[in-house]
């Protein structure tokens, strides 16, 4: 079950929204919470019972490193918290990945293969794991104090707006809202606006950018003419930038209606001036996953040696790749990504000052749709193919493609890259980050918001494309 689906639009939410205002204020986290284990159990049976009792083992040991004094066993529980959660993800994510490597090289070898079951993967594990690491860390660095209670903390970890896709939520930003919050009746219009536009982003602009890029990105390369080859990339380019702040969207309004106010995610990230503001615009909560709990652990910019400044930057872009995906393509774009950041720092950012504000937006668009079809294409030996098409001035010519992808991709252009105007700007203010507006402001926003929301669910209904694209994350 994924928020863009029929069975949650108009039957999961709805009921549990009419529970959850029902309830008396002392159940409402356990409304959630059992909502939040259907919700799971529904995609992922077999798994929710790993993820629940992993939990449960989680809290009593964080638990205990709270009330230990002595510095070497919190130390040791630490590292049993941190064993336990990244264990089950290198396992359910990067076992497959391991063994058909291992195996690879084996037959190169003439050696016989390892014998393995292969390991489906469990929906949301990745953002699990980072929610339980933040939890233990905090704890262990004494920024937070743990939960009480054994439900608040498998609501912290299980809770269904933000489980399967982010954002990123660090336990030190809600452990107060969790055990006392107030939702008002300004929030839940508030937070119903956000998941609409989010539901509109993802369903009428991100799944006909999917649709079209499928067309193009899922065939034989060698045939592809140049035209093809940029209306397929740019295509997924607005797909999954669509498709993720879309599902962003939705879990902080999802949050709003129910009184938590979770973190931004996306911040216009295709308007940056170059690959470094990129990284503090798109998916800012890994951003800052990575930045506090690894690269500054390395030592961040107080190294002694730009060489290893640079090492440290390479390693969590890196690692970040390979979070995204067990697959080589993931790493190397995370490679990708490194390597311009590195660049940054040693001379591209004087570059693009120079060049102004336009060249530089459009540069670091370029490349960052290079990086696509690099994060986009599984198979690596593909990928110089594909970007070779891009510049096959041979096949000039336009691309055959369907109607609605030149309509809906004018409005993605418009609104990927609106806040580089001041009335942009502005627009984008009043409507993400206003928490108060007159009556016919939300009478306004409330019948937009109810359009999107019936011309969605036509959508949705109508369609058989509704692809989740973040399952792999």
């Amino acid at each position: 079950m994924v928020f863009s689906s029929s069975i949650f639009l108009l039957y999961f939410l709805p009921i549990f929204l009419l529970v959850y205002n029902l309830v008396g204020r002392k159940l409402k986290n356990y409304v959630l919470l059992a909502a939040s284990v259907f919700f799971y159990a529904w995609g992922a049976p077999k798994f929710v019972f790993v993820i629940i009792a992993s939990t449960i083992i989680d809290f009593y040991v964080v638990k205990k490193l709270h009330q230990s004094e002595a510095e070497k066993t919190r130390k040791q529980l630490l590292l049993l918290s941190i064993t336990l959660n990244l264990g089950l993800l290198v396992f359910f994510k990067y076992s497959n990945f391991f063994v058909e490597n291992v195996n690879s090289l084996l037959q190169s070898f003439g050696v016989k293969e390892i014998p393995w079951l292969k390991v489906a993967l469990p929906i949301g594990i990745s953002f699990y794991t980072f929610q339980t690491l933040t939890y233990a860390i905090d704890i262990y660095r004494r920024e937070s104090v743990p939960l009480k209670k054994l439900t608040d903390y498998l609501l912290y970890i299980l809770s269904f707006p933000q489980m399967i896709a982010g954002p990123i939520v660090r336990f030190n930003s809600v452990a107060k809202q969790i055990t006392s919050r107030v939702e008002t009746d300004n929030d839940r219009l508030l937070g119903f606006y956000r998941f609409c536009i989010g539901l509109a982003k993802k369903v009428l602009i991100a799944n006909v950018m999917g649709e079209q890029a499928d067309v193009y990105m899922n065939g034989n390369f060698q045939d592809l003419e140049m035209a093809q080859a940029w209306v397929g990339i740019i295509a997924y380019t607005f797909q999954i930038y669509f498709d993720f702040s879309g599902y962003s969207d939705m879990a902080i309004g999802l949050g709003k209606m129910m009184g938590f106010t979770f973190p931004e995610n996306f911040n216009s990230p295709y308007t940056s001036k170059n690959i470094s503001e990129f990284w503090r615009r798109w998916h800012i909560t890994l951003g800052g996953f990575m930045r506090d709990y690894l690269y500054i652990p390395l030592g961040g910019n107080r190294v002694s040696s730009k060489g290893r400044l640079y090492f440290n930057l390479w390693l969590v872009f890196f690692l970040s790749g390979l979070w995204h995906g067990a697959s080589w393509n993931f790493v190397l774009w995370g490679v990708y990504h490194g390597f311009f950041l590195i660049l940054d720092r040693l001379f591209l950012v004087k570059v693009f000052k120079k060049l102004g504000n336009v060249p530089s937006v459009i540069f670091t668009f370029f490349l960052v749709v290079i990086g696509w079809v690099i994060f986009r294409i599984e198979d690596v030996t593909q990928i110089p193919i594909y970007i070779s098409k891009l510049f096959d001035f041979s096949t000039i010519q336009a691309p055959k493609t369907i109607p609605a992808f030149y309509k809906v991709g004018i409005v993605a252009a418009i609104f990927s890259f609106i806040t580089l105007s001041k009335w942009g700007k502005k627009l984008e203010q009043f409507i993400f980050h206003n928490e108060e507006y007159k009556w016919y402001t939300h009478a306004l926003l409330a019948l937009m918001s109810i359009l999107f929301l019936i011309v969605s669910i036509s959508s949705v209904s109508s369609s058989g494309f509704n692809p989740f694209i973040y399952f792999r994350f």
